[in-house]
C-alpha cells in the first residue's frame, strides 16, 4: 500500500512555509505523493465551503512542491477538466512534468458545482462529453508526431507543443468520480482511478463495475492494469487498510487536517508515519 496526502493547495495550506515544510516532512516520512484539489471560484451562497476559502492553482502549487522535494509524486486530485482549455492545460502539465523530473500524476474530474461552471461561462450539461474530448486532445498534443485532433469541443492540426512530458506517451492519467460515465471514462482512458467512496458497499459496487467494463473489452490493452487510489477523509485503522488492500486498493490518500497550523500538520504526518506507513 502506498500513501499520499491530499489538500496541499487549499485552506491553511496556501502559505509558502506550510507547503514547503509539509511537503518535505511527507517526503522524509515515506509518503509517495502530495495531492491538490481544485475550485477556481466558489459561490457566495449555498456552497459546501466558505466562499473565501483559499484555493491555490493546482499547477502553481505543485510546481512549488516540486522545487522543495525530490521524489514525491505530484498529483492533481482533481483538476476539473471541462473548465480548462485542453491545450493550455496540456502545456502546464507537460511543463511541470519536465521541471519535476517526471513526477506528475494527472488527475481529472468533470465537476459538480453548477455555479462555478456558470461563472466561468462553461456549459454544465455537456461537461462529460467535453472532458472526454479534452482527454483525447491532450493525449494527441503530448504524444503524436504530427498532433491532430478534431471534435466539436477542440480542433487542431499543423501545430506542435514542446516540451513534451518526460513521461510518455503521457503522465499517468487518473479519473475521479463513481458515476457510471466516470467509471467508463476511467477504464477507457486512464491509468488510475481516484476513488472517494464513503462506504464499503459503494466501493464494492464501483470496483465490480470497473471489472465488468474491463471484461467487456472497454479497456485498451496498452493502458495496462488500473491503479486504484482512494481518498480517506477521516481516521483509518491498520485492519481497514489491510481489507482495502485485499480489495485491490493500491494507494490511500489521507486528508490533511483542514483546521491546522504548521505544527499540527507536522504532528499529523509524524503520527501517520509511525502508526500506518510500512
Amino acid at each position: 500500500m502506498k500513501f499520499g496526502l491530499h489538500g496541499i493547495n487549499f485552506g491553511p495550506y496556501s502559505s509558502p512555509q506550510i507547503i514547503r515544510d509539509v511537503a518535505q516532512a511527507a517526503e522524509t516520512a515515506g509518503f509517495d505523493s502530495l495531492w491538490t484539489g481544485e475550485h477556481i471560484v466558489l459561490p457566495e451562497k449555498g456552497g459546501f465551503l466558505p466562499a473565501r476559502t483559499p484555493h491555490l492553482d493546482s499547477i502553481v502549487a505543485l510546481t512549488y512542491v516540486a522545487a522543495a522535494t525530490k521524489t514525491l509524486k505530484l498529483a492533481t486530485g482533481v483538476i476539473i477538466l471541462p473548465q480548462h482549455n485542453p491545450l493550455l492545460l496540456a502545456k502546464q502539465i507537460a511543463s511541470l512534468d519536465v521541471l519535476s523530473g517526471g513526477r506528475v500524476l494527472a488527475g481529472f474530474g468533470v465537476g459538480w458545482l453548477r455555479p462555478e461552471f456558470q461563472a466561468l461561462g462553461v456549459s454544465f450539461e455537456d461537461r462529460g462529453a467535453r472532458a472526454d474530448a479534452y482527454l483525447q486532445a491532450m493525449q494527441a498534443i503530448w504524444s503524436q508526431e504530427r498532433p491532430t485532433y478534431h471534435s466539436r469541443f477542440s480542433s487542431f492540426e499543423d501545430v506542435q507543443a514542446y516540451p513534451r512530458p518526460l513521461q510518455q506517451p503521457s503522465p499517468p492519467i487518473l479519473i475521479g468520480g463513481s458515476s457510471l460515465p466516470a467509471l467508463y471514462r476511467t477504464v477507457k482512458y486512464a491509468h488510475g482511478w481516484f476513488a472517494s467512496e464513503t462506504t464499503p458497499e459503494n466501493l464494492s459496487h464501483s470496483l465490480s463495475t470497473i471489472r465488468q467494463l474491463e471484461q467487456e473489452g472497454v479497456r485498451p490493452e496498452a493502458l495496462g492494469a488500473l491503479e486504484i487510489s482512494m481518498y480517506v477523509g477521516g481516521s483509518i485503522t491498520p485492519e481497514a487498510i489491510e481489507r482495502l488492500a485485499e480489495r485491490g486498493v493500491h494507494r490511500l490518500v489521507l486528508a490533511l487536517p483542514l483546521k491546522a497550523s504548521r505544527e499540527t500538520s507536522l504532528r499529523f504526518i509524524e503520527h501517520v508515519s509511525k502508526t500506518l506507513l510500512p
